[in-house]
């Protein structure tokens, strides 16, 4: 796909995205429902935004639906929606994980899937299920394998998820590279970094054996994935050492800060970079900064209600609602 062809297929669907825009919550907004009373509160003024259907009887059911006309919009406007492949692929994974501990346990769990995925939650369940891995994607199926027959030999459901997570973030990256959108590439790269360091200090404060840190830890472009894991085998001092020597010495001082301070870091710094969608009129860019825009929209309102139900204070649940795309 070339950029020619990308920009004269999309000005319409860039207008239209415009014009969505204008919905989306800003930061007042955003404010008006952290000083909300309670959950009730917060749900009764997003209702009055538009916010839910009729149907809706929580605030999960609230978002589940804004989860579905996100994507109902962008696929009217968008005819071939693999280019997005790179939001999704984490909804394969987690099917995958929930299919290999349901398989073991020999029993159905209500609710364990997600139907945001590019393939059929039933179809990874059947595969896991039937020992068929060949019915999946070859990407995913040899992996798939290999870490079943390890957590029906284990049942350690940290190296489970460590190693399915891992494969993950190693497809993201290749989605967003497929994608001939330079956005989706730099996001798809800025969350698996993330996701890696968050790995690699959890584990050196853990203590994890070099045999964990191989399983756990994605080989992606901008990290030394051999350097990492030899920092991390020596402490979070030598990650940090390690950091400052690439792209990322900026996340330095959040990560000295805390896990939740660099998970916002990393947040804040995904949405500085749409932000130079606002200035795109063609190709996939402005498209797909609105779909991560909504998605983290989505992601600050379910802190808040959280937060309303869990009795955070107001200034507690502000430092951890994210950045706002408008």
């Amino acid at each position: 796909m070339t950029g020619a062809y990308v920009d004269k297929n999309y000005v319409y669907a860039v207008a239209r995205i415009r014009s969505a825009e204008l919905k989306l919550l800003n930061r007042s907004q955003l404010d008006e429902l952290i000083a909300a009373e309670n959950a009730e509160a917060v749900y009764s003024l997003l209702k009055e935004k538009g916010w839910g259907t009729e149907s809706c009887r929580t605030w999960e059911d609230m978002l589940k639906s804004e989860e579905k006309k996100l994507w109902e919009l962008i696929e009217e406007l968008v005819p071939d929606m693999s280019v997005f492949d790179v939001f999704k692929k984490p909804g394969d994974y987690h099917n995958l994980k929930a299919a290999i501990k349901e398989a073991a346990e020999e029993t159905e769990i209500p609710g364990i899937y997600t139907s945001e995925s590019t393939i059929d939650p039933e179809r990874i369940r059947l595969a896991v299920r039937e020992r068929n891995f060949g019915m999946l994607p070859p990407e995913m199926a040899e992996a798939a394998g290999e870490i079943n027959d390890s957590y029906l030999r284990t049942k350690d459901g940290q190296l489970c998820d460590t190693a399915v997570d891992r494969i993950c973030l190693e497809e993201m990256v290749r989605a967003g590279e497929a994608s001939d959108c330079g956005f989706l590439s730099q996001y798809a790269l800025l969350m698996a970094a993330a996701a890696v360091i968050k790995t690699a200090v959890r584990s050196a404060r853990a203590g994890k054996s070099r045999d964990f840190l191989n399983q756990a830890i994605a080989d992606i472009p901008t990290l030394d994935r051999n350097a990492l894991i030899q920092a991390a085998m020596n402490g979070e001092e030598q990650i940090i050492a390690y950091l400052l020597t690439t792209d990322y010495a900026d996340a330095v001082p959040a990560i000295r800060k805390g896990m939740t301070a660099f998970e916002n870091y990393c947040d804040d710094l995904i949405t500085r970079r749409m932000k130079d969608q606002q200035r795109e009129s063609f190709g996939l860019g402005p498209i797909a900064a609105y779909i991560l825009a909504r998605k983290n929209e989505m992601k600050s309102v379910r802190i808040i209600f959280s937060g309303k139900e869990n009795g955070f204070s107001d200034d507690m649940i502000r430092e951890r609602v994210r950045e706002t795309y408008v």
